[in-house]
């Protein structure tokens, strides 16, 4: 298995692996976090033509997906209930999904962030249980509550 920056002609099997995640997230209790067909097609495209969406393989095959972005993160900006634990240059991880065919994924991710930067964010819906262990489970510490565009709160963490 291997991480490369996702190509525009790998859009439909992202598309794919994100519909299939969003059917677990609605099975296991977090219908919620990626309603409405989230993330759209146009963030991915975008996301792409930045360089910052990545896709695992094994073999050829896209296995999971993720976005990552080293630098400010707007939604990061404010932050409740709590506070971050460092003002220097982070990246953060977003819309990480896999096609549950492999275990291990959110480790092979995270090893292939920090060799980018060993300060890393990310957050999560509050009915996403299973992304919240994996988090923790990671030495992410707690840090508050932050709001997505559309307003709704998200769990933030960070790890230095």
């Amino acid at each position: 298995m291997y991480i490369t920056q996702a190509k525009t002609n790998d859009i439909l099997e992202i598309l794919q692996i994100y519909k299939i995640a969003r059917d677990f997230m609605k099975k296991t209790g977090n219908a919620e976090q990626w309603k409405n067909h989230y993330p759209a097609k146009e963030i991915l495209e975008e996301d792409i033509n930045s360089g910052n969406l990545y896709v695992v393989k094994n073999k050829d095959a896209i296995c999971a997906v993720f976005a990552f972005i080293v630098g400010k993160e707007p939604t990061y900006e404010k932050i409740t209930q709590g506070h971050w634990l460092s003002d220097t240059e982070y990246g953060t991880l977003h819309r990480v999904a896999g096609d549950g065919t492999i275990h291990g994924i959110f480790d092979m991710v995270l090893r292939f962030c920090t060799e980018k930067t060993k300060h890393l964010r990310i957050d999560t819906h509050s009915e996403n249980k299973i992304m919240q262990h994996l988090i923790l489970k990671n030495n992410f510490q707690e840090c508050g509550i932050i709001y997505v565009a559309d307003g709704s709160p998200r769990i933030a963490y960070e790890r230095l």
